[in-house]
């Protein structure tokens, strides 16, 4: 039954990406304030759809740690549940993600209205240096920015190297990062058709600054702040009932 569960909300993911792509094509003339909001209104139904088909929620930890205006966020990648959340857990936003996204019929009409920093993940110190340039921009809009560091979504408890791009940006911008955990990927896997029913934890850990900490070492201390929320995902989850 999870399964047909799982068909049907995936099924309407796909549709209604492509009906909330094409309506913000549509509405291309609009404020992007208000293409944001159409984007977090499909978001919101997206997840109360996967609650209610596949019993799949989310509770969030270290509300309070989100500092005033906009910053930076950085979060470990195990699902596509986190491509999704940050329109609801987050301020208005744009992602760092791979520019093949963009040419995704319909649902790519709407990515480019959000102005992401569209990538290619094989164009090395270049991909990072349009990051720290476009991500510049895009805060002194008053925007958040949205940094995968492992760069693709990896299987949950396996690790990978972070980017220092979000290091750099916060550099230069003199932005905080605020570091976000989640288990996602025990639920709905990296490339995993079945979502799983339980309870999705997300940790935003306390704002880190950049000052004057060499790049490594500040990308470093993130990471050590993710892994920190993650251990502490785990331990509520062995002590839930």
């Amino acid at each position: 039954m999870q399964y047909l569960r799982s068909l049907v909300f995936t099924t309407y993911m796909m549709l209604s990406a492509c009906v909330c792509g094409g309506v913000m094509a549509l509405g291309f003339w609009l404020p992007r304030p208000y293409e944001f909001a159409l984007a977090r209104l499909w978001a919101r139904a997206l997840l109360w759809v996967l609650g209610k088909l596949c019993g799949l929620r989310h509770v969030v930890d270290g509300v309070e740690n989100l500092p005033p205006g906009n910053h930076i966020a950085m979060s470990n990648h195990t699902s596509a549940w986190e491509t999704v959340a940050p329109f609801v857990l987050l301020p208005p936003q744009v992602w760092v993600l791979k520019r093949e996204l963009l040419w995704i019929p319909f649902v790519g009409w709407g990515l480019r209205l959000l102005r992401p920093i569209a990538i290619d993940r094989g164009a090395g110190h270049r991909a990072v240096s349009q990051v720290v340039e476009q991500g510049k921009a895009r805060l002194a809009d008053g925007l958040w920015v949205i940094i995968f560091p492992e760069g693709t979504r990896v299987t949950a408890g396996q690790q990978r190297k972070y980017g220092t791009s979000g290091a750099l940006l916060a550099a230069a911008t003199g932005k905080l990062i605020v570091p976000i955990s989640h288990n996602a990927g025990e639920f709905w896997p990296r490339r995993g058709f079945l979502k799983k029913p339980g309870t999705i934890h997300v940790v935003i850990g306390r704002p880190i600054e950049a000052g004057n900490k060499d790049p490594r070492e500040l990308t470093l201390e993130v990471r050590n702040a993710i892994e920190a929320g993650l251990a502490k995902i785990s331990a509520l989850s062995t002590t839930s009932p």
